[in-house]
């Protein structure tokens, strides 16, 4: 009889230990399991960014941060619209054909709106912030320059739709991100939305 009592006792033991053991393994791995999950500030700069663009007047441009990128918002008078249309034969992707826009932008103007522009203000070539110029025939840019972005870095241009000119070093139209107008002044950067 005492033999089972000691099995007894063992198996009692046992199951003991391996309850308070497997407690004390899964509390230990709680906080490396969480520190896996991205920080709130990792989440927060893949968040989408509202823009107030109100105050953006005829002509201008104005910077917004998504993702570490800028994300540039031209306001484009009647003239630079009117203007874009004479280039299409200088350009090297005049109708957009590569993926660099969502489809709701897919136009002449790459935009939602033709007024507003959204682009991430980035060359396709290397990554350079290419410079705001809008002047047309700039001295240093030639005559038929219409407006639009030079990239200093290495000499790509692309019109006041992100659209590259043909014979530059870079390959691609400048980028639209997703994007849609909460109302007549916010646009939210990031997100499709429902009335793109």
């Amino acid at each position: 009889m005492s033999n089972d009592v000691n099995q007894s006792r063992r198996r009692f033991l046992t199951a003991t230990t391996a309850v308070v053991g497997g407690a004390g393994a899964a509390a230990a791995a709680v906080p490396f399991v969480a520190s896996m999950s991205p920080s709130a500030r990792a989440r927060a700069a893949g968040a989408p960014v509202e823009a107030d663009i109100s105050k953006l007047e005829a002509g201008r441009r104005v910077t917004f941060k998504w993702r570490g990128k800028p994300v540039w918002i031209v306001n484009r008078t009647d003239k630079m619209l009117a203007d874009m249309k004479t280039l299409e034969g200088t350009l090297a992707d005049p109708n957009s054909e590569a993926p660099q826009q969502p489809e709701y932008t897919q136009n002449g103007t790459r935009s939602i709106k033709d007024k507003y522009l959204v682009l991430v203000g980035l060359c396709t070539h290397l990554g350079c912030s290419p410079q705001f110029r809008p002047e047309v025939a700039a001295e240093d840019l030639g005559a038929d320059w219409k407006g639009g972005f030079f990239c200093p870095c290495h000499g790509s241009k692309f019109d006041l739709a992100g659209r590259v000119y043909a014979g530059v070093p870079a390959p691609t139209n400048m980028v639209i991100p997703p994007h849609y107008y909460i109302d007549d002044n916010t646009i939210l950067i990031g997100e499709d939305g429902g009335n793109a």
